[in-house]
Parts: structure tokens; C-alpha cells; sequence
């Protein structure tokens, strides 16, 4: 098993997909070693490519907020995205970029061996390989995934920049992240 710094530090200088192309930093993620949370989001945007960081950016402030009402602290967690790279004009990942980085995702996993995993979207949800229809078919309840053999607790959410936008999914969003603190404990 790798570490988590090791993981990193290939992930700085991967050249897997395209998205290495148009990078100012890759964003390999960043958080406890142990964390019983581990969080994935889709990409880095414009921010966390400038600095290297996940979730720093207006989304990022919005689901610190929100991760700090329903009472977890993300300096308790483990976060990352499902890609590494930004990609061109902030669009979804391709699914080719997020098998690519897929084998950084199950490392680190692995190596922080979480309680609970919160897929923030549907690219979350895909890099995972959890299959459904719509995001509303599984958001709101915790799963049961194998992931390559490694078995992870997984509970599905918006990512936060759905309900900054709309701010009628604002309280479905403070309650999907009030389950993930019931469920951790």
C-alpha cells in the first residue's frame, strides 16, 4: 500500500490524460491520514489549480460552512476530487480523464481506510463506479460499494456548488450532511 504522500507526489507530475496539458498545479488532495470522512468532489476549478489545494474556492467556502452547521469540522476529513486536473472552462470531466485517475482514487482509499466516503455529484459518484440513473436515485442514503475489491461506505449528495446556486436545495444539502455526522458517530 502507498502512502498518501506518495500518492501525491505522483499525482504533481501525472500525465495520464490531456487535463496535464492545461494545468497550473495538479490537486491531489489534502487532509487527515486517518480520516473516518473522505470526501470527493469532481475537479479543481480556477483557485485550487492556482494553488494546488481542493476546495478553496467559492464552492469550497460554501461546503466548509455547511460541513461546519451540520458539525463536522473539514479539518477532520480527507478531501479530494475525482479528477486531479482542472479541466478546460470548468466542464465535466470526461469519463476517460476520471478512469485515468481513477488508481490514485483506490490508493487513496486504501490508505486512509475511512468510515464513510461523501460523493459530493455525479462525477463522485462515477469515479466510484456507483451506477444509477440520476443523481436523486441514490443522494440521501448511505451504500455499500466495492471499489476494486476495497469495500466503502458511501453517501451520495449534490455538490456544493448545486445548492449555492439554487438555493431551494440548500436545507436538503445541511440535511444530507447532518446524515453523514449520525452515520460517523
Amino acid at each position: 500500500m502507498e502512502s498518501i504522500d506518495l500518492i501525491a507526489a505522483k499525482v504533481r507530475v501525472c500525465k495520464l490524460c490531456d487535463l496535464s496539458k492545461g494545468r497550473n498545479n495538479a490537486v491531489p488532495g489534502e487532509g487527515v491520514k486517518s480520516a473516518d470522512l473522505f470526501i470527493i468532489g469532481e475537479a479543481p476549478g480556477k483557485n485550487e489549480d492556482l494553488a494546488g489545494k481542493p476546495f478553496i474556492g467559492m464552492a469550497g467556502r460554501f461546503l466548509d460552512k455547511y460541513l461546519s452547521m451540520a458539525g463536522i469540522e473539514r479539518s477532520d476529513t480527507f478531501i479530494t476530487n475525482a479528477v486531479k486536473c482542472r479541466p478546460p472552462n470548468n466542464r465535466k470531466p470526461f469519463g476517460s480523464e476520471i478512469e485515468a485517475c481513477r488508481p490514485y482514487l483506490l490508493g487513496q482509499l486504501t490508505a486512509v481506510e475511512p468510515k464513510l466516503v461523501l460523493c459530493l455529484g455525479t462525477s463522485a459518484c462515477t469515479s466510484l463506479g456507483i451506477e444509477y440513473k440520476h443523481l436523486s436515485d441514490i443522494r440521501g442514503r448511505r451504500l455499500d460499494v466495492d471499489f476494486y475489491g476495497v469495500k466503502v461506505k458511501v453517501f451520495a449528495t449534490f455538490h456544493p456548488s448545486f445548492p449555492m446556486r439554487f438555493k431551494t436545495k440548500r436545507d436538503t444539502f445541511l440535511e444530507d450532511l447532518k446524515k453523514v455526522k449520525i452515520i460517523l458517530g
